[in-house]
């Protein structure tokens, strides 16, 4: 067998195991429903409703936690990179024939694997007890697949970016979660933009959270929510096509990055990293 096909397959089953061993941890189970527990029960409690056109917005704000979870994933990736640097995985995988190759299809998977079950969970308890959350037909069915799809490669390279660039995962993932709440509220997820500065909705608009956010609510809300587009309109193509632009740069530049930082990876600097990690926890 050609050994980078070799390194696909054996990366494919590290994926899965991961995934399979993950999915039976406690703390990891409580990951799952946390956030369509949180978002959820705000929707049904808070009863939100627009004041002018009357338009649910429990159902506006659910789908703000669905595109929420789509960039959940740029935090997980480089908190996984960061910590594998750290324990020295990453430096086993180098160690192997095209181990970056399988490294990289691995950690594909389970990311992959464990979006897809956060991103059911939360669609379908939202369908079942929020009022005005529905996907819309077959068109809507697809709309949701395809931007899942174009989120989740839009922003999972820039994940793997961070996590390759920083030599403090638990800093990391700090530092990624406040600038993931402030794109949150420059993108509108779960209010309009109207009721902010021009020039926030104009910074919002930049970043492929906003885009993946205008797909979720194409998806998922009927016509009358319309009255929450800045343009009344679902702007799809220009959705789309936002996205891609982050996805191709996102997979041009974050191979790059994480094989600049494979190679500096050695045994040394795995153990300098442990001793750092030992003296933060005590």
């Amino acid at each position: 067998m050609n050994p980078a096909t070799n390194a696909v397959r054996l990366g494919v089953a590290r994926g899965w195991t991961d995934f399979l061993r993950l999915s039976t941890t406690p703390s990891e189970l409580f990951g799952y429903i946390f956030y369509p527990l949180v978002f959820v029960g705000v929707a049904i409690g808070a009863d939100l409703e627009h004041n002018e056109t009357g338009a649910d917005g429990s159902a506006y704000l659910m789908t703000g936690g669905v595109a929420f979870l789509l960039a959940n994933t740029l935090l997980l990736l480089a908190q996984m990179i960061g910590s594998e640097r750290e324990d020295g995985t990453l430096l086993r995988a180098k160690a192997l024939p095209h181990g970056m190759i399988g490294y990289t299809v691995g950690k594909s998977l389970q990311l992959l694997l464990t979006s897809a079950v956060s991103l059911t969970l939360i669609i379908v308890a939202s369908l079942v007890l929020v009022d005005g959350f529905s996907i819309q037909g077959w068109t809507g069915l697809l709309t949701l697949l395809c931007f899942c799809a174009l989120g989740i490669m839009a922003l999972a390279p820039y994940g793997a970016i961070l996590g390759s660039l920083t030599t403090n995962p638990r800093m990391t993932v700090a530092v990624v979660m406040m600038a993931l709440l402030g794109l949150t509220v420059v993108s509108g997820l779960f209010f309009p933009l109207d009721i902010l500065p021009a020039w926030a909705g104009v910074i919002g608009m930049l970043f492929p959270l906003y885009w993946a956010g205008v797909g979720m609510r194409a998806a998922l809300l009927p016509e009358t929510q319309l009255a929450f587009e800045a343009t009344g309109a679902w702007e799809l193509p220009q959705a789309a096509g936002v996205l891609m632009v982050w996805a191709v740069v996102g997979f041009l530049v974050a191979p790059w990055v994480l094989r600049r930082m494979a190679r500096r990876e050695s045994g040394s600097r795995v153990s300098e990293a442990r001793e750092r990690a030992m003296k933060r926890a005590y």
